[in-house]
């Protein structure tokens, strides 16, 4: 099953237009959690949908997923590391009024080069990333790793280890 969510604010048509067409064409069982619609919002035809879920039945859809398709929120992406769920962003632009600021770009190209992540830039692109993971399967679409990457860790202990001259810990 794949999860899609898109957090709880703002709808994110571009996003969920993009999986409901992956979803005519494919048997796979699609849950969406769309956040708070809008009247001239898209709404899904071809996939189970709802605006709101509760905590356990997000936990519950989350556990069972095979594949997480998110917005570059951090709730999402801390999610799919705490659950181990391979995962697909695509981030809101604010410039065609789906966010407040630019921040979603931010991240994914943080996280782009991630282990377990995928970044749509485009709505043409979640398609065939959707495909290329599940076919991937368990061997090859690695979960998000709840382990930091060796480059954090290495930041992390120079800072630490540092002292004050060095960019360490005030004294």
């Amino acid at each position: 099953m794949i999860f899609l969510t898109i957090g709880t604010q703002e709808p994110f048509d571009r996003l969920v237009k993009a999986v409901d067409e992956w979803a005519a064409a494919h048997a796979v069982p699609v849950f969406g959690q769309l956040g708070g619609l809008k009247p001239d919002s898209y709404r899904p035809r071809h996939f189970e949908w709802c605006e709101f879920i509760a905590a356990d039945v997000y936990q519950q859809k989350l556990e069972a997923c095979d594949l997480l398709v998110a917005h570059a929120g951090m709730g999402s992406i801390i999610s799919a590391l705490t659950w181990a769920k391979p995962l697909i962003i695509m981030p809101r632009s604010a410039a065609l009024g789906e966010h407040r600021n630019e921040h979603q770009l931010a991240t994914a190209q943080k996280f782009r080069d991630r282990p377990g992540v995928a970044v749509a830039w485009a709505p043409d692109e979640v398609g065939p990333l959707i495909d290329r993971l599940l076919a991937a399967g368990s061997d090859g679409a690695a979960a998000l790793s709840p382990e930091a990457s060796p480059a954090l860790i290495g930041t992390l202990r120079a800072f630490i280890h540092g002292g004050a001259e060095g960019g360490g810990r005030p004294g």
